[in-house]
């Protein structure tokens, strides 16, 4: 493969991978803690709205709900995506279904003794919700999200299909050109692993993060001796100051 079309077409094609995995995640994300809070709301109308929601994105294609947000609602819309933005409101809205029961999930593995210092507190459901249920929900949720984007970046391959030049249009680009399969097909592979461990080292560093600031010890990955997490520090709930930990 020669100097051109490593710089002309595989190099943007990473970028646009790139471009296309944060913007969709951005959108699962919000997608996710939307609907997954919206599964814990008190109003049943609420939680069979969020459910609905799930289980339709979940049952179907991001293939081709791209297809349909490309191809079908420009006439009914009166108005034409680009293929881009089409394809990170389908990839956007099908992993933001999956990550929405990750949320749910990880807020109903709270003990409900938490839930019950929160009332004890005078705490609003919002409050509880931000100071007390998320901030040890939010830990638990890291490592199967991380699975969920490594998925993602490996989905932004469907986008080719679409004409968007990402890395693996780049390589079909480049094998018509150069009629050697294995060579850019073998190059496109190691692209897709060093960005999925990235995103890996990353989501792992954030974990640690996270679980410190809860007082958690946390292991070495490396199988290490625990490394001493950070002191517990006074948090003013409800007016009331405690130190992390102690509701649990």
């Amino acid at each position: 493969m020669t100097a051109g079309l490593w710089q002309h077409w595989v190099l943007p094609g990473i970028w646009i991978t790139i471009q296309l995995t944060v913007y969709s995640a951005a959108l699962a994300a919000l997608v996710a803690f939307g609907i997954g809070l919206a599964r814990a709301h008190r109003s049943r109308l609420v939680r069979f709205l969020a459910a609905a929601y799930t289980e339709i994105f979940r049952g179907t294609s991001a293939l081709v709900l791209m297809f349909w947000l490309f191809f079908v609602l420009p006439p009914l819309a009166g108005w034409q995506l680009v293929p881009m933005w089409a394809a990170v409101l389908a990839l956007g809205l099908s992993y933001g279904a999956y990550g929405a029961e990750i949320v749910r999930g990880a807020l109903n593995s709270v003990p409900p003794a938490q839930r019950e210092a929160g009332i004890a507190l005078s705490l609003t459901p919002w409050q509880r919700m931000r100071l007390v249920l998320l901030p040890q929900a939010v830990p638990e949720m890291i490592p199967p999200f991380c699975n969920l984007l490594v998925e993602l970046l490996k989905g932004t391959a469907l986008v080719s299909l679409l004409g968007v030049g990402d890395v693996s249009f780049a390589a079909y680009l480049v094998r018509l050109a150069t009629q050697d399969s294995a060579q850019i097909y073998s190059v496109t592979l190691v692209i897709y692993f060093v960005l999925a461990f990235a995103i890996t080292r990353g989501m792992k560093a954030l974990e640690r993060r996270t679980k410190a600031n809860l007082g958690i010890s946390t292991q070495d990955p490396g199988g290490g001796a625990r490394t001493p997490a950070k002191a517990r520090k006074p948090v003013a709930v409800g007016g009331t100051t405690a130190a992390r930990g102690d509701l649990r």
